[in-house]
């Protein structure tokens, strides 16, 4: 079910009689906006003080992919902008996924209500609001909150993102992508932490420690590091949100029987306190997608616009090769019909190799009360194309809902920086009541598949049973009486009781993993739409 404004016309490239008549710097703004193909509607130009509700600012659709940027300080409106692209891709048939930091977007589903500021920001913009409900699916990570429960197995999230969530420096880093090589290559499963941390105790005791030696670069003082880190992030609660069923992003790729987009909108509030490790799993999803979508080149429209919120947590911290890679993602996932908003506070919280992958930008309104927040204010207008706005005096006096503004046209060009007055999001602009939210959860067709967590066999349960082995050649006399047949761990393991039984089946069992950006894990046969 199309938008009723977002389809093509004949008459869109140009701008009308009455846009006509507008001061001349403002309708060269306005003819900057004048798209011939799908398009979103952002709002209408602010000039000289007065919003021109017949110069309407849009983005093409086609061009959602190419990936935006939506910065401002608290309460200015970020929240509620993220609101209204969402309900307009979903109207054209697109799939959006969101993190919900505070809670108020699960209202996406329930139709707007009409009250007096909703009525007078459309008729300032000249917007036909009418209340609407799009389709959503709700997620929680770790199942820690209302919503389908989302989890990794740790295999799947690789050593990059999980040293970040462990705060490991440079050199932990790469040591525990070494532990990660070991069992990949040693057939031990890291479904969950407990995995992990079996594997790592067992290099670091008396009978690993001589297998510790085969892992080039990796010191037991480092692995005991690791261990230690390891241990206090489970302490922390952080077991659940590892484990299976693995969530596949695929399920972020749907779209309902109207044909508009499903908006996932992942809750985010109960682990707000957690923030290293949202952003992180935010960047697991990304990646995930990244590593199983084909490349589709230039698109009508993109396979799924996903909104990366508290981008800069991202960045906190992060490590050289946590920058690259995030780097490359954004770069590369554009092909694949994906795009990518970072919302964040200030660009100056995302790095310039990123910051200069974001074609579209909404920058709501920035204080500069301090020195340090007038720099920040100077680093921002740099960053803007030239327009005829003083951008310094514009940026500190938007009002809420208001934004300065830049997208790519649909020749791929920067279009002229327009300041805004944003439309109001035809949906409810809160969260959706307790009891509703509960029936979307319990009904979806994924909670049955994904709300029940299971514990099935992997490297925690090989390495325990294997410390029962009284040597390999007890081992081998019980195996030809049909009594317990050698583990994994007893196959793998290079030292004390397991050596033989290692070197003899431990390259047949042992399957190397493939491991692309961020270390994740690729997959094959998995589901894909």
């Amino acid at each position: 079910m199309p938008d009723r404004e977002t389809m093509p016309s004949a008459a869109a490239p140009e701008v009308s009689a009455r846009a006509a008549a507008l001061p001349q710097d403002a309708l060269r703004i306005a003819s900057g906006y004048a798209f011939s193909g799908p398009a979103l509607h952002l709002g209408a130009l602010l000039w000289d003080g007065q919003c021109l509700p017949d110069a309407q600012i849009r983005v093409p659709l086609a061009m959602l992919n190419r990936h935006g940027l939506v910065a401002g300080a608290t309460g200015t409106g970020k929240t509620k902008t993220l609101q209204l692209i969402a309900e307009q891709l979903s109207a054209q048939g697109v799939p959006v996924f969101l993190a919900d930091i505070k809670g108020d977007l699960s209202g996406i589903a329930a139709p707007g209500r009409p009250d007096a500021r909703v009525e007078g920001r459309a008729a300032d913009v000249q917007q036909p609001w009418a209340a609407t409900g799009f389709p959503a699916e709700y997620f929680a990570l770790g199942g820690i909150g209302r919503g389908v429960p989302v989890r990794a197995t740790v295999t799947g999230f690789g050593p990059v993102l999980l040293a970040k969530v462990l705060r490991l420096n440079r050199t932990q880093e790469q040591s525990l992508a070494l532990i990660f090589h070991y069992a990949d290559s040693k057939g031990l499963e890291l479904i969950d932490l407990k995995d992990l941390r079996a594997v790592v105790t067992f290099l670091t005791s008396d009978e690993g420690r001589p297998e510790l030696k085969t892992i080039g670069g990796l010191s037991a003082a480092t692995a005991g590091v690791i261990l230690r880190s390891l241990t206090a992030f489970e302490a922390q609660g952080a077991s659940g949100f590892f484990g299976e069923p693995e969530f596949d992003t695929a399920e972020l790729l749907r779209t309902g029987e109207d044909g508009r987009g499903v908006v996932s909108v992942l809750e985010l509030s109960a682990v707000q306190d957690r923030p290293q490790l949202f952003s992180t799993f935010l960047m697991w999803l990304l990646a995930d997608l990244f590593h199983d979508l084909p490349e589709l080149g230039d698109v009508d429209k993109p396979r799924l616009v996903f909104f990366l919120d508290e981008a800069h947590l991202l960045f906190d911290d992060a490590s050289e090769a946590f920058l690259e890679s995030i780097t490359q993602t954004v770069r590369l996932i554009r092909s694949k019909g994906v795009g990518v908003f970072f919302v964040t506070q200030s660009p100056k919280d995302v790095p310039a190799e990123v910051l200069a992958q974001l074609g579209n930008r909404v920058q709501h309104a920035l204080r500069a009360f301090t020195p340090d927040d007038q720099k920040a204010l100077s680093a921002t207008v740099r960053t803007f194309p030239k327009s005829p706005y003083d951008l310094e005096e514009v940026l500190t006096n938007l009002g809420t809902g208001e934004a300065v503004v830049t997208v790519l046209s649909e020749r791929g060009a920067p279009t002229p920086v327009a300041a805004t007055r944003l439309r109001a999001p035809e949906s409810l602009m809160g969260p959706l009541g307790q009891e509703a939210l509960e029936r979307a959860v319990g009904g979806s067709a994924l909670y049955e598949r994904y709300a029940q967590a299971v514990d099935r066999e992997s490297a925690y349960e090989r390495l325990e049973r294997g410390r029962g082995a009284k040597g390999p050649d007890e081992m081998r006399d019980g195996a030809s009486r049909g009594e317990e047949r050698p583990s994994a761990v007893e196959q793998v393991a290079g030292s004390g009781v397991f050596t033989s039984l290692a070197r003899s089946v431990g390259t047949q069992i042992g399957r190397e993993i493939t491991r692309s950006l961020f270390g994740t894990a690729r997959r094959s046969g998995r589901r894909r739409r």
